[in-house]
């Protein structure tokens, strides 16, 4: 099969087209015959870092796939050879950046039949993190304000959609460029990081009073810094650092902190932490099956460019999501 390979890691200049052999499904996996694959963030971070003692060499980055099944290995129910399906995979196997990918049975999700593939592929990390903290962790309920950072990304935009979906205020924050962006997504305000406090900026828009919920997607310090933002009982999720809870005193705004770890689904000894990566899945395609949800889709590239693509998502400032189309060889 033709595919993307990680030869060593360090560098985006490792990887090049190559040739390995196809995939075979073992008990309780299918084989996905990826159409596309959406880059990540994180995708960068692990071809960039150490190499994950797990990793069979060469590698193939990037998680978020979409096709269709093609194989199934022993035991497999509920799923048959064509059948449209996402998912997200473990960082630990081989990546979707191939024509053929494994996937666990009990992350998979189905694809309504009248959305795209690209659609499809677009959703699986940045969606389910997004959904993780603004339904399943944060509950944002009606009438509720809620501060969403690097509203223009990939998790931000997917966050500032679905908080807007569940009757919230959202504030976001953004570069000047992407304001308007923010806004059509559903965000009543945006903060320009570069020239505003934005903890003081938030305060002033809510009258002093604060946010119910923080989603910071910056780093440890946005984190400790956002606490400050937070009303009585008011909760922060975050995917990019812990803040340090010794800055705020003790029996005062009583914050409820939610570490978001995707990935960590799949070394959960909890089997239900795995299936809710297909059963929220399902509930992100149905969304965009009704038309609720946009899945921010700002380039869809050929599987020969998704290394500048990689080293763009890397920079940090890619809005929405970008999107390999995984076609055959000319």
């Amino acid at each position: 099969m033709r595919a993307l390979l990680l030869s060593a890691p360090g560098s985006i200049g490792n990887l090049a087209i190559g040739h390995p052999d196809k995939p075979e499904p073992g008990a309780g996996q299918v084989r996905i015959r990826v159409e596309a694959a959406s880059l990540n963030p994180v995708d960068v971070s692990t071809i960039r870092s150490e190499a994950n003692p797990a990793w069979d060499w060469p590698h193939i980055p990037a998680q978020d796939a979409a096709g269709t099944v093609d194989a199934l290995g022993p035991g497999v129910e509920g799923f048959e050879v064509g059948d449209r399906v996402a998912n997200h995979g473990s960082m630990a196997d081989q990546g979707s950046l191939a024509e053929y990918r494994l996937a666990h049975v009990e992350t998979l999700a189905r694809i309504p039949d009248d959305v795209k593939v690209f659609s499809a592929a677009a959703l699986p990390c940045a969606g389910l993190t997004a959904y993780q903290a603004i339904v399943r962790r944060l509950h944002v309920q009606p009438g509720q304000t809620v501060l969403v950072t690097s509203a223009a990304g990939g998790v931000g935009g997917f966050a500032v959609q679905l908080a807007t979906l569940a009757g919230a205020r959202v504030i976001g924050t953004a570069s000047k460029a992407n304001h308007e962006h923010v806004r059509q997504l559903g965000a009543t305000d945006v903060i320009d990081y570069h020239s505003e406090d934005v903890v003081q900026r938030t305060l002033e828009l809510t009258n002093g009073r604060g946010v119910d919920a923080v989603l910071d997607l910056v780093s440890p310090e946005s984190a400790t810094a956002n606490l400050q933002a937070l009303v009585h009982n008011g909760g922060l999720a975050f995917a990019a650092g812990r803040p340090d809870l010794n800055s705020v005193e003790p029996f005062t705004i009583a914050p409820s902190i939610h570490e978001l770890a995707l990935g960590a689904a799949y070394g959960s000894k909890d089997p239900a932490a795995r299936e809710r990566l297909a059963t929220d899945l399902e509930e992100l395609l149905k969304l965009v099956d009704e038309g609720r949800l946009d899945p921010m889709i700002e380039r869809v590239v050929p599987l020969d460019e998704a290394p500048e693509a990689l080293a763009e998502v890397g920079e940090r400032h890619v809005r929405g999501k970008l999107v390999v189309e995984i076609g055959p060889e000319i």
